[in-house]
């Protein structure tokens, strides 16, 4: 009987002393938990993050003695395990601006703090998304004011990083590539699929990050993280969620969304749901006249109507509608195993090409009587296993499979005219990634693997409206397959608590095979097939010297490369009235080769300045040139002679500039940031001269003055940008004029313009909150560069949230 109870005294005390070691992290003002806290230890070799109750089990860490305890927008603590534990194992973290050592991922796909890598990393936290409200993931990623965003349409977003847009950008979801083999050089919507409320984290790495993630990463990638599954940590069922409901009045916008997580010891599940509806965009009051829509077409009566829009600040059509889901399943039966499961999909409504519809022919009357993207549709099943044992060759080793499902659509007819064309492009994406981290003293290993394969499914047709017969059209693209394989590695050596070096390099082997037999009917191709072969090889070498914790100056070289893919392969597109691209089947990849240099301050805990210059240069560029179909300079396409032209490495590019910030922290919870990002692009033109770069944003930024103290938290910002003067412009722009204002010469050009606005969140309870904001206060009326759409009127957003 003596044993029992002592055996039943000694399990009870390993269940208090389990149980005790489930640390809080709190809010040192507020006492609000925090989540997404990081703990870390380098001699335990262990992570941890804190749930939405702002804990986490740290057995882990015991004996350790020193634990970095780390949230973005507060100041770091480091703690021993002793320490922690004579604290009843509750931490307060004092809020504070002025850091860079916050825990990113996007740099090596592998946690570490900001303060270790060499290139420039920004973070939108989910605290500046609630406040910020932002529609779409694009307007996520604009509120950080340091990615530009073009819009053609309401349904839309295209950001602008360093130069580069479209597919010299890469994204990823949960680590796992987006990008397809048919992101082409003319603007994406892609990033749209994505769900704002579904974010749990948004990074953005500046500059070429092809070793690590290969092809397109030359300008910049975005990494999204979405919501994970949280486990109880207790015996007790945890339940957590969010609801959301909000309204803006510049499109009479209505969203809701829901999710909810579900976690037991070793499972756990999280369900997510959006809608959101969206009306017609109005403009704003003042500004330039030549934004103003003033027509719309119907067809009644069997004919092709122009009527005058009864309010030439809305901008009809260009409202359309969305669904995000979201399911993930998590299963970890122990600290060394984790397995994540995610189901995500996406579904627009068909949704106008807005700026189609403000062209006109030479007579005044509209180009198009419908220019519609089809529904937008992105699916995604990913699998993540993730290993953490110390041994021989890795301390932690991911595995993540992913297949994915793409589809987009164009639907055209001309004005007066009875063909409708519909272009259905299908896209089924596989990939298979396995990354590693290995630590060995003073060296840092960081390598993996990679293989992806798309699909390609094109499909043209054609209708007659005034009797539904089928009309034959060739596809855009031909049936194809795009396939990489590649091995990288990265290579970090802590010389000391003040220097770092970084280096690494990467193989990428890509094929593409077409079949252009369906397009034999539509052009005279002397060939029915093609296959390209190629490799890229791309390195980098970067220092971090961190004289103090309050310097860090780093100076960082890198290569990027984009490989040919499907589009600009086997496009067949009609770009201008007469002009088409025809596919060219001798491409190869482009490269890009970047140096840049960071230096950041922190001047008594008070100020941090931030400043990064960069100079890109792009090599081998693929761009579009004339071009000859069997020694023919033009062809017959769509019923008339077209001049030809093809995507060829015929060209260079420079883009250089800078970034800067400020975030100053003021007395009584007040706080002051800036952000301003200034780049000068350019590119050789067919004739050998240089011109403005498409892609090369003006100077934008934006300037932040917060408040925050107990439960509110209110921001006045003021975004802005530069002029772009008609000689500045790319002559591909300038041949765009419908889209800008004209200048005192009648020339196209984009005029300068800024925004003030208001933002403010109250917690009337710990699971409820309240934000409301004012956009645009002065009402301007603006297009921000190369955009089609204008930007928002004076919109009022109210937006209400319960946690539970």
């Amino acid at each position: 009987m003596i044993k029992i109870f002592f055996t039943l005294g000694l399990v009870m005390g390993l269940v208090c002393t389990v149980n005790s070691q489930i640390i809080t992290i709190k809010d040192n003002e507020t006492q609000k938990p925090i989540e997404l806290a990081t703990l870390m230890s380098a001699n335990t070799n262990a992570f941890v993050t804190t749930n939405a109750k702002g804990q986490a089990i740290i057995s882990v860490f015991e004996g350790s003695k020193k634990i970095v305890i780390r949230s973005l927008g507060y100041k770091t603590e480091i703690k021993s395990f002793a320490e922690i534990e004579k604290m009843n194992f509750e931490v307060m973290l004092t809020v504070s601006v002025t850091q860079f050592d916050e825990v990113v991922v996007s740099a090596t796909r592998w946690r570490q703090t900001s303060r270790n890598i060499p290139s420039k990393i920004s973070i939108i936290s989910p605290k500046d998304v609630a406040l910020y409200n932002p529609q779409t993931a694009a307007d996520l990623l604009g509120s950080s004011g340091e990615v530009f965003i073009q819009k053609s349409q309401q349904g839309g977003g295209s950001p602008m990083i360093r130069g580069f847009s479209t597919n010299r950008l890469l994204y990823t979801i949960d680590g796992v590539r987006m990008n397809s083999a048919i992101f082409r050089s003319g603007n994406i919507q892609n990033v749209i699929s994505l769900d704002p409320f579904a974010i749990e984290n948004t990074e953005v790495f500046f500059g070429p990050g092809s070793v690590i993630y290969g092809s397109d990463a030359i300008g910049g990638v975005m990494s999204f993280q979405t919501l994970t599954p949280q486990l109880s940590l207790t015996d007790k069922l945890l339940v957590l969620g969010k609801a959301v409901s909000r309204y803006s009045s510049a499109n009479n916008e209505a969203t809701n969304h829901f999710d909810v997580n579900v976690g037991w010891k070793k499972w756990a599940s999280v369900t997510s749901f959006s809608h959101s509806k969206f009306g017609d965009l109005r403009m704003g009051k003042y500004g330039p006249d030549e934004y103003l829509k003033t027509f719309y077409v119907q067809r009644l009566d069997l004919e092709d109507r122009v009527f005058e829009n009864a309010d030439p600040r809305v901008q009809n059509p260009s409202g359309y509608s969305q669904m995000n889901m979201m399911q993930k399943i998590r299963f970890s039966p122990n600290h060394k195993w984790d397995f994540q499961y995610g189901f995500h999909y996406s579904e627009t409504s068909e949704y106008s090409r807005y700026d189609r519809h403000l062209e006109t022919q030479d007579n005044g009357l509209p180009a198009a009587a419908v220019w519609n993207y089809g529904p937008q549709i992105w699916m995604m099943n990913n699998l993540m296993v993730t290993h953490v044992q110390s041994n021989k060759l890795y301390d932690r080793m991911t595995i993540r499979l992913a297949q994915q499902y793409f589809e987009e659509s164009r639907i055209d007819r001309r004005f007066n005219h009875h063909r409708l064309r519909t272009q259905l492009e299908e896209v089924a994406a596989y990939s298979a990634n396995i990354d590693f981290e290995k630590s060995v003293k003073k060296h840092r290993f960081y390598y993996g693997a990679e293989y992806v394969l798309n699909d390609v499914t094109s499909t043209g047709s054609a209708v007659d409206i005034r009797d539904e017969s089928p009309i034959l059209v060739p596809d855009r693209y031909p049936a194809s397959q795009w396939s990489s394989y590649a091995g990288y590695l990265n290579y970090q050596f802590v010389a000391s608590d003040k220097f770092l070096i970084q280096a690494g390099a990467r193989f990428s082997a890509f094929h593409v095979k077409s079949d252009f037999t369906r397009h034999l009917d539509f052009f005279p191709f002397d060939f029915t097939s093609s296959s390209i072969k190629n490799s890229a090889t791309t390195g980098s070498l970067g220092l971090v010297y961190t004289p103090d914790a309050t310097w860090k100056i780093s100076l960082n070289g890198s290569t990027g490369f984009r490989a040919p893919n499907v589009d600009d392969i086997g496009k067949i597109f009609d770009f201008a009235s007469g002009e088409v691209i025809v596919p060219n089947t001798s491409l190869n990849a482009e490269y890009a080769y970047n140096g840049e240099l960071n230096i950041s301050k922190i001047l008594g805990n008070v100020v941090k300045l931030d400043a990064t210059g960069f100079y890109t240069y792009l090599d081998n560029a693929m761009v579009r040139r004339t071009f000859q179909v069997n020694g023919q300079d033009s062809i017959m396409f769509d019923g008339e002679m077209s001049k030809v032209y093809a995507i060829q490495n015929a060209a260079y590019g420079t883009v250089y500039g800078f970034n800067a910030g400020i975030e100053l922290k003021l007395p009584s919870g007040f706080s002051l940031s800036s952000h301003y990002n200034y780049q000068v692009g350019k590119e050789e033109m067919d004739n050998g001269d240089v011109s403005p770069s498409r892609h090369a944003a003006p100077a934008f930024g934006i300037t932040r003055f917060s408040y925050q103290k107990d439960k509110l938290f209110m921001q006045f910002y003021a975004m802005y940008s530069a002029e772009v003067r008609y000689d500045n412009l790319n002559p591909e722009e300038q041949g765009k004029p419908v889209i800008y204002a004209k200048d005192a010469d009648g020339n196209p050009y984009s005029p300068s313009w800024y925004t003030l606005n208001f933002k403010a969140m109250y917690q009337f309870h710990q699971n409820l909150a309240v934000s409301a904001g004012i956009e645009n206060i002065t009402d301007q009326r603006y297009r921000p560069y190369s955009s089609g759409l204008v930007a928002p009127s004076r919109n009022i957003i109210l937006s209400i949230r319960c946690n539970f």
